[in-house]
């Protein structure tokens, strides 16, 4: 009964084969393996966008701060949610790789930006002339870090206040294709077609050990992004180990059907939950992230149990076995339905 993170489970083992196969013989280094041709090929199919630049690396954070990197100048701003992972998680790495552009939270309503407190943020820059920050890239969570989504519409719509600005759009894809999934659209509408500039396509949430893609969907930015991978310590040597992952991941659209089970398991996990009294929830979950809130003596059953998951806003030492406790809890893909009905059977008691 794992529902702490998406990163707590096992990696297909389609993708371990494929790492075992391509760790026979020798390869050229650094990204100029045949398997990341066969990446970067798959990918700008997949995106229906024959000259955007791909490049691998191993980290969530190394994906999103080094593309950010590339399109925001030290002294910008990068405009993001107040749960932003980029804000919430990254220890500032963000910062550290642009070399010291700050952040501008803004508000958010169940994690998600809308196009008005967007515009009144950008526009609220640039007012003091050399003395403040100048306006910067816009970063999009999708999934949110509160399990909701937004849809095509919302993200042209931001993109769109964006580029009235003339600002770059970046797209924190960590759980990208658990967004496509739950939108039911095709990974062009949900990235170019709507306006954003860079995206952050998450594998190791997803089934993979740890590789992450970053697709630019204009390749000027590629030579910057190249050095800049490279001054950050981001680029491997032995790349075939991450090109392995990511194209095994690709074929036969394995990543789309990991991403379903997960958000299948999730969607178990919430009807479950929404038949017993007295339950409730935080957001409306539309991937496989929930947030919901039942009594501390649940919460004892569970973790007396073995369940992993995390208690958000108290620990279970309190007196009161009543009072309501909320549970993050995130499916991944290998997540059994014997696992979540016997998590649903332990709150009920």
């Amino acid at each position: 009964m794992y529902l702490a993170s998406d990163n707590t489970g096992p990696v297909h083992p389609k993708i371990m084969d494929a790492l075992m196969r391509e760790n026979e013989g020798y390869a050229m280094p650094y990204g100029a393996d045949s398997v990341m041709e066969q990446v970067t090929a798959s990918i700008r199919e997949i995106f229906e966008t024959p000259e955007a630049a791909v490049y691998l690396v191993a980290t969530g954070t190394a994906a999103n701060s080094i593309s950010l990197a590339t399109l925001t100048q030290p002294f910008d701003t990068i405009f993001c949610s107040p749960e932003a992972h980029i804000h919430e998680d990254e220890c500032n790495a963000p910062e550290f790789y642009t070399g010291g552009a700050k952040l501008t939270l803004v508000p958010a309503v169940d994690a998600k930006i809308s196009a008005e407190a967007l515009a009144a943020s950008i526009g609220g820059e640039e007012s003091r002339g050399v003395h403040g920050p100048q306006r910067g890239a816009v970063s999009i969570t999708n999934v949110t870090e509160r399990g909701t989504v937004y849809s095509v519409a919302e993200l042209k719509t931001l993109c769109d206040v964006a580029k009235g600005f003339n600002l770059p759009v970046h797209l924190d894809g960590a759980r990208f294709a658990n967004a496509l999934v739950s939108l039911g659209c095709t990974p062009a509408e949900m990235t170019w077609k709507a306006g954003v500039d860079v995206v952050s396509f998450g594998g190791t949430k997803n089934g993979c050990m740890g590789v992450e893609a970053v697709i630019f969907f204009d390749p000027k930015h590629a030579w910057e992004f190249e050095l800049r991978r490279k001054r950050g310590g981001h680029l491997f040597s032995k790349n075939r180990y991450l090109a392995a992952q990511m194209l095994a991941y690709l074929e036969g659209n394995l990543w789309l059907d990991l991403a379903a089970r997960a958000n299948n398991a999730n969607a178990r996990l919430v009807r479950g939950l929404k038949q017993i009294e007295g339950i409730t929830f935080l957001y409306e979950p539309q991937a496989n992230i929930s947030f919901a809130g039942w009594s501390r003596a649940g919460h004892r059953r569970l973790h007396d149990a073995g369940a992993a998951y995390y208690v958000w806003d108290d620990n279970l030492e309190g007196d009161d076995p009543n009072e309501i406790l909320t549970a993050r809890m995130v499916a991944d893909w290998s997540m059994t339905d014997e696992n979540i009905d016997q998590f649903i059977a332990l709150i009920r008691g």
